[in-house]
């Protein structure tokens, strides 16, 4: 019955909902390594920003973590613009974290300031109106065997876009009405781990009905997203650690959404997987000490990331699939990377940076500075015994 559940409030959101959904800031990546990574890390899971990605990883993570971004946001779209992101995990049996019914508890909360004083008209004296956007969750996650786990979230989302007095449209940034809106959500995810070596992984994010604001009862859905991603392992000792991460991720929200009925079903099809956002990511990581990162990604409905190209006088974004299905894309002129390094003592403690700024097709710079902990306690015991990299 549960799943039956979950099925129909899915195909719901597929089916019913516009195409453009309302609280994009649920999808923001939210630290600087997943950031770095282009957001391909569903098959991963082993920081505590698990709980905003695929909540089953917690269930194989060990001991008390911590993850904690705060920063600008594409300062170069609107000045003033900040995200923070919190997360917290309590897996108590940090000895034994892959063991059969191992659970695993997980608490993160989001925040979007939306810069209030470059959303109103210029007109308009202070006091200025709040304009943000905010969500708290609580994840667990459950070990179903040694190498399966399941995890699931639900979250309280706050969006406060000040009173409709002197509030702009600005679609790019979601908000098209004014007022205050509370809305629910959920996650569901999975982790499959069958070696040491390789792992996939697969959540869905946003399920809900939505938000409604308060000054005009306009309804916007929730951004529901499917992920699905993997991380391999190619090289693993105590010189030099490397994985690659691939990711396909698909916004459900307006999916197969054909205003005019002008598209086959076939046509819509390959229009969405066209549009889903593809991502790899390649980690290295040298003496457990230092960590560099590199990310392609291509969001081609957003017209972020991808290849570029110049024609006849003007630059054009194309995927990967072009550059191998289609010829004379014009004089190939750049390709968006995200990119980060981290520092810190083994998989314990990492100071991480990171940056998403050439997705975008406008100057901004977007960096990102996150603090990680992961087995709090575990981390400090090897400290004190000096168990250190360097000397050993």
């Amino acid at each position: 019955m549960k799943m039956t559940i979950l099925f129909v409030v899915l195909f719901a959101s597929v089916a019913f909902s516009t195409p453009q959904p309302g609280l994009p800031f649920l999808l923001i990546w939210p630290t600087a390594r997943s950031t770095a990574l282009a957001g391909a890390v569903i098959g991963l899971a082993d920081n505590p920003d698990a709980a905003f990605f695929n909540p089953a990883g917690l269930a194989f993570q060990s001991g008390i973590g911590a993850a904690a971004n705060y920063g600008d946001w594409l300062p170069g779209f609107y000045p003033d613009m900040h995200f923070g992101y919190l997360s917290l995990v309590f897996s108590p049996k940090a000895e034994n974290a892959r063991a059969h019914h191992h659970l695993a508890i997980g608490l993160d909360a989001s925040y979007l300031n939306l810069s209030n004083r470059y959303c109103i008209i210029p007109e308009l004296p202070p006091p200025y109106p709040d304009v943000w956007r905010g969500a708290v969750g609580v994840a667990a996650s459950f070990a179903v065997t040694g190498q399966f786990s399941v995890g699931a979230k639900a979250k309280l989302i706050q969006s406060e876009l000040g009173t409709d007095l002197g509030m702009e449209v600005l679609p790019e940034l979601g908000i098209d009405d004014a007022g205050t809106g509370t809305a629910w959500a959920g996650d569901v995810g999975a982790l499959w781990r069958p070696s040491s070596r390789f792992s996939l992984g697969a959540s869905v994010a946003n399920l809900g009905p939505g938000i409604t604001y308060s000054s005009t009862r306009q309804h916007d859905p929730s951004p529901t997203i499917l992920r699905i991603g993997a991380c391999w392992t190619l090289m693993d000792n105590r010189y030099v650690r490397l994985s690659i991460m691939p990711e396909w991720d698909k916004l459900l929200v307006g999916m197969l959404y054909d205003s005019a009925n002008a598209k086959s079903f076939g046509r819509e099809m390959q229009t969405e997987l066209r549009d889903a956002w593809k991502a790899l990511g390649i980690e290295v990581t040298g003496l457990e000490l230092v960590t560099v990162r590199l990310g392609y990604f291509e969001d081609m409905y957003w017209n972020r990331g991808g290849i570029v190209f110049e024609r006849d006088g003007g630059e054009y974004r194309h995927n990967l699939y072009d550059l191998l299905t289609r010829r004379a894309l014009g004089e190939f002129r750049s390709i968006s990377l995200c990119w980060g390094f981290g520092i810190g003592h083994k998989d314990y403690f990492r100071f991480d940076v990171s940056s998403d700024a050439a997705i975008y097709d406008f100057p901004t710079s977007n960096w990102k500075f996150s603090l990680v902990a992961n087995d709090i306690a575990g981390g400090i015991r090897e400290l004190k015994q000096g168990h250190v990299p360097w000397k050993e």
